[in-house]
């Protein structure tokens, strides 16, 4: 068994990914729900680590899509004391649900 991963920056953020993983990310929008990902950190076949300065070179993520969907709400609330002002709101933050399909490195 390799243990074979990538890590991936999409919105954002950085993942760590192996082939078969499901995960949350920041909204993106792909008409035929397959997603390549080129902005490859780090990849790792088991044998050879790559290290990207800042990418690595010929590197992507293969992903399919399997969901849009919207994130939990999260309130923010403010108050201001002595006049007892409030304001409430809610956010809920739009995502996409991937699996990645194929690392190539």
């Amino acid at each position: 068994m390799t243990n074979k991963f990538a890590i991936i920056k999409t919105g954002g953020k950085q993942y760590k990914v192996s082939e078969g993983d499901t995960l949350d990310i920041e909204k993106v929008i792909t008409t035929d729900g397959i997603l390549n990902i080129e902005e490859v950190l780090l990849t790792n076949d088991g044998e050879v680590v790559k290290v990207g300065k800042p990418t690595v070179k010929g590197a992507k993520v293969e992903a399919k899509v399997l969901a849009d969907f919207k994130d939990k709400k999260k309130m923010v609330f403010k108050f201001k004391n002595k006049t007892r002002q409030t304001k409430k709101k809610g956010h809920r933050q739009p995502l996409t649900k991937i699996q990645i399909t194929k690392i190539t490195a």
